[in-house]
């Protein structure tokens, strides 16, 4: 029998059971507002694997080489992983904002042969790949540089000899998936099938049913769209929405529309979504649930009364590391307890067991007492030491309770201490989240040269709309805040840059920061 933990098998054993069930629905918002729709059912999605496959065979693309999709949330990508999936081939997801020497870097470290381009993106990676005339290139549309292109090959009603699925070990490469890289060059994930499929376990943790319809705006390039809702969606065959990307401005009307019930949200989404306007219709969304990651202690309840949903958070990585806290199980701020299958504990930087209560990194191995697996691809410096004595080492700081909850803290080496005070950035978030005029806003600290050893000034990054105040906000700020939250300065910026999870990237924030820049405002003066 095949091994149902592999994509192709998997879909190949819907197709026995609900081919024509649409299983996806792709929606992209139109600039008059409509929804544009692209389905896929268990069938479709056979059928275009095999004929993506066929085609990325001819390219010379054998078992266990490595090509890029570059693209957003195109039905074409689920396609295309299937294709890779029946050859047994290494696909490596690409976000499409990506460009000059970073997307170089990523397209070359993975030894991709070719790529498999959006027509938004091809430019970016015509530029990087112009001296490489081995590397081949398809994209999704017709263009008028003579690519072929999948809008062709999915068109061709020829038939096609099926292909007998290649990929056979659930434990082997199915993908390589980039770390963010927020602090340095992102490393490259080798994920198995079985990790894709290890999707299924929020499932059973939401208790989700076949009534449930997930949905995401999270980008597929990133962990959480991929292994946790489409992966959900795969194992449960619920009819899943993904749009082609995060809009907070839609999320909801797309809820409504489609009948969502659940989706994810990571980090500096729910500030963002928080931060919109209130409206009267807010509560009235079918969305019964929640899975966020980093949700702010600050605004969790008022967020659940808002919107009218329960929140469940969880805490993990692309690497792995998992914990739970259901909604109305575990403490409000608490990102959850350990899953059954894991042993966390929290040591400090003599690597000694920390107490109850006490900050250290978190640590996961698996509950048997072995090493955790996490392979680096071209890394091996970095897998050990990912993996350290036998612990994986997440790089986050928090603690647990006498009862076992976890407790973010922020990223090793991205705590804010000012005048001997950690600083909750959560708490400055939210305050400036509401205050009329903030589209979005993030937080972090710079050093300074006046500054005791170890402390930081507070800067908040801020988008804002035509009708933004400085003066109101400098008022609001000492009205609602400790002192020692009140920024120390306001960088005003266009977008505030995120990587293809939501994650706002502070690296670039900071090397664009300047006491002198004109778009920086210096609070204290």
């Amino acid at each position: 029998m095949a091994d149902l933990a592999i994509l192709a098998n998997r879909i190949r054993d819907w197709t026995d059971k609900a081919p024509e069930l649409d299983i996806l629905t792709f929606v992209q918002v139109a600039k008059d507002g409509k929804f544009i729709e692209d389905k896929r059912t268990y069938l479709q999605l056979w059928k275009n694997g095999q004929k993506l496959a066929t085609a990325l065979a001819k390219q010379g693309l054998k078992k266990g080489d490595s090509f890029a999709f570059v693209m957003a949330n195109h039905a074409e990508f689920v396609d295309l992983m299937v294709a890779s999936s029946i050859l047994g081939t290494i696909f490596v997801p690409i976000d499409p904002r990506t460009k000059g020497d970073k997307l170089s870097y990523m397209l070359d470290y993975a030894q991709c042969k070719g790529a498999i381009v959006a027509d938004y993106a091809l430019s970016n990676v015509e530029q990087v790949w112009q001296d490489n005339s081995d590397k081949w290139l398809m994209t999704l549309s017709n263009n008028d540089r003579g690519y072929p292109t999948t809008e062709n090959i999915l068109a061709n009603d020829n038939p096609v000899e099926e292909i007998t699925v290649q990929s056979t070990d659930p434990n082997a490469a199915m993908q390589m998936l980039y770390t963010s890289g927020t602090t340095g060059e992102p490393k490259a994930i080798l994920s198995s099938h079985a990790k894709f499929a290890s999707g299924a376990i929020i499932g059973n943790v939401l208790g989700l049913t076949e009534n449930d319809r997930p949905y995401t705006g999270l980008s597929l390039t990133h962990a959480n769209a991929q292994i946790i809702t489409l992966g959900s969606i795969i194992a449960f065959g619920l009819r899943g929405v993904i749009s082609l990307k995060f809009t907070k401005s839609r999320l909801w009307d797309i809820t409504r529309h489609y009948g969502c019930t659940w989706f994810n949200l990571l980090g500096g989404m729910t500030t963002a979504i928080f931060s919109e306007a209130p409206k009267p219709d807010d509560c009235d969304n079918p969305v019964r649930i929640i899975l966020s990651a980093g949700m702010p202690t600050a605004i969790w309840a008022d967020f659940e009364t808002r919107f009218g949903v329960k929140l469940c958070e969880f805490y993990g990585a692309a690497e792995g590391g998992l914990t739970f806290n259901p909604s109305g199980i575990g403490p409000i701020g608490s990102c959850g307890r350990c899953a059954p299958h894991l042993e966390m504990k929290i040591f400090n930087e003599q690597d000694q067991e920390c107490q109850a209560g006490e900050a250290g990194e978190v640590c996961f191995r698996n509950a048997d007492g072995s090493n955790p697996a996490v392979e680096y691809f071209g890394n091996k410096e970095a897998s050990q030491k990912k993996t350290r004595d036998g612990w994986l080492r997440m790089g986050d700081i928090g603690h647990v309770d006498e009862n076992g909850w976890l407790y973010f803290h922020f990223r090793k080496g991205g705590g804010i201490r000012k005048n001997g005070d950690f600083v909750n950035t959560a708490f400055v978030e939210k305050s400036l989240a509401q205050h009329p005029g903030i589209v979005d806003v993030f937080v972090y600290g710079v050093t300074g040269d006046n500054l005791a050893p170890g402390e930081k000034d507070v800067v908040a990054a801020i988008e804002v709309s035509e009708n933004f105040d400085t003066k109101r906000l400098i008022n609001n700020c000492k009205e609602n805040l400790e002192a020692n939250l009140i920024p120390d300065y306001l960088q005003i910026v266009k977008k505030i840059p995120k990587t293809a999870s939501e994650k706002p990237q502070e690296r670039f924030l900071l090397q664009a920061f300047s006491v002198n820049a004109p778009n920086v405002i210096n609070l204290a003066e």
